[in-house]
């Protein structure tokens, strides 16, 4: 199904290694939202850990795991409200640790993701890359996608999401510095004829600030979500059918284009290769 669904965008900043009190903030969060309207409300990355985590160790003992008391109560609030939302926390899953975005519902844990491209900062240089894929959920109102922060700025991942059927495009991330972010969110939507959503945190940990600036574009590419440098609940609502046609038709039988559709896949053969003089960083680099 597609249709019209009332999204939100939380900006919000947890405390670093503080899970319990954190998943509280999310828990009151999300009530807000939905009853303002919001159907599916976004969280940050690590909303529910923090990042800036200084050694394998620290994140371990910090870390969440899946069926722990902080997702579990997240599940159950969205059960009672009958809503969607997508937060996500430092996992702990044995002796590893995954950067994870879950998505829960009415019908409790729809799904995770686990972040595939890690980099030399915070968390992410003691968590393993997620080797799950990309994969998509259908939702009452449209299917969405789930990447994080980083996994942004390679856009395969974007692609690949949306050639799984994603509409909705979601990325909780962390960013310290906005450079380039509103431009990136709204090429990786109208590049993949899908509304793209991103969630940032406010709020400063060991001296890192975080600085807002969610944003939400629809399939052209237009900004229809715009969140500020402070904490807040941002509103839109998308109608998601909007992202089931890929053909833009400027003169018909003269000036049309499908971005989808008109890709050469057997001519993308570099973009597989591993590059043999490649220096992997974060967990890659050091685990």
């Amino acid at each position: 199904m597609s249709g019209v669904v009332a999204v939100c965008a939380a900006q919000i900043a947890p405390r670093l290694g503080e899970a319990a009190a954190n998943s509280e903030l999310v828990g009151s969060e999300l009530e807000q939202a939905a009853s303002e309207g919001a159907m599916l409300t976004v969280f940050p990355e690590a909303a529910l850990t923090g990042y800036v985590f200084e050694s394998f160790e620290e994140g371990l003992s910090f870390s969440i795991s899946a069926d722990g008391p902080e997702v579990s109560a997240l599940i159950r609030t969205a059960q009672v409200l009958s809503t969607y939302a997508v937060f996500g926390a430092i996992e702990r899953d044995g002796d590893a640790l995954f950067n994870t975005a879950f998505l829960v519902g009415p019908d409790g844990l729809v799904g995770r993701y686990r972040k595939v491209h890690t980099l030399c900062l915070g968390a992410d240089r003691f968590t393993r890359p997620g080797g799950e894929g990309f994969n998509v959920f259908p939702l009452p109102f449209g299917t969405v996608g789930l990447h994080i922060c980083y996994d942004g700025t390679f856009p395969e991942s974007a692609r690949a999401l949306r050639l799984e059927g994603a509409q909705l495009l979601i990325l909780p991330t962390n960013w310290p510095r906005l450079d380039m972010k509103r431009e990136m969110i709204r090429v990786r939507a109208y590049e993949n004829r899908a509304f793209y959503l991103a969630v940032n945190r406010v709020g400063e940990e060991r001296g890192v600030a975080f600085k807002g600036g969610s944003a939400a574009a629809d399939p052209e590419g237009q900004v229809v979500l715009e969140g500020s440098e402070a904490a807040g609940r941002f509103h839109a609502e998308i109608d998601l059918a909007r992202a089931d046609q890929s053909r833009e038709i400027v003169r018909s039988g003269e000036y049309e284009l499908d971005l989808i559709h008109d890709r050469q896949p057997h001519l993308y053969g570099a973009i597989t290769r591993t590059q043999p003089d490649a220096q992997p960083t974060g967990s890659q680099r050091s685990r």
